[in-house]
């Protein structure tokens, strides 16, 4: 997993933290993953399933992570809002094109205390939490208030059940020209409907977004992903 890391202007603190969460991604999760489904829960679009796996890293995929940088950094972003920390991987690939955009503010919120106190570790060794505020709840009340605006770039990146109802409470503040990226939201599961919703809300053109979806590869497995562009 670690032999595409993300390169372009990373310092050697953001590559370090990197190496040593994706490695431990590689020892660990698969662990909590057997236990997750031990207890039935089989993946991220099960009811529990993130409470089975609150140990677990579970990170964006580095080609994925480089992607957010490009994202971030080629629309100039300045305010980004991330649902779902976990232990900070995505947060870092956003925070360095915060920084390399000239600063900014990420927003990100984590339901998991101690993948929250984990995360503010991770960026502060990594030397961004300068620019980033971690709210720890549940993500319809940490990001009801005091959300930068306009906002310019959204991750959804936690329970796929909440992704149109994340969208709807911080679109009054995205820009147009602003960009809402998904991880997984195609997965089935007690949350597959809604999840569903999400993704028709976005492709119908009269609610004025575009979307893409792409797939990016990590230890020999294929994840979905969906951007969208506010038009």
């Amino acid at each position: 997993m670690t032999d595409h890391l993300f390169r372009p202007q990373c310092t050697p603190a953001i590559q370090r933290v990197l190496e040593r969460l994706y490695s431990e991604t590689i020892e660990q999760d698969p662990i909590r993953r057997a236990e997750a489904q031990s207890a039935g829960l089989n993946h991220d679009g099960e009811h529990g399933f993130y409470q089975a796996m609150s140990g677990a890293r579970m990170p964006v995929t580095p080609e994925f992570g480089a992607l957010l940088y490009v994202l971030a950094r080629s629309s100039s972003a300045r305010h980004i809002i991330e649902f779902g920390t976990s232990f900070g991987v995505s947060t870092i690939f956003l925070a360095a094109a915060l920084r390399d955009n000239g600063g900014g503010r990420l927003v990100t919120t984590e339901f998991v205390a101690q993948k929250a106190a984990s995360a503010a570790a991770n960026l502060r060794e990594a030397g961004l939490d300068d620019l980033v505020e971690i709210r720890v709840g549940d993500a319809m009340t940490t990001l009801a208030q005091d959300v930068p605006q306009p906002i310019d770039l959204i991750l959804l990146d936690a329970s796929k059940g909440l992704y149109l109802d994340i969208l709807l409470l911080l679109e009054p503040r995205l820009r147009r020209g602003g960009i809402v990226v998904s991880d997984r939201a195609d997965l089935d599961g007690s949350d597959g409907g809604r999840a569903g919703a999400y993704l028709a809300y976005l492709s119908n053109p009269a609610n004025g977004y575009r979307m893409a979806s792409i797939t990016t590869e990590a230890l020999g497995q294929s994840f979905a992903h969906d951007i969208a562009v506010r038009s």
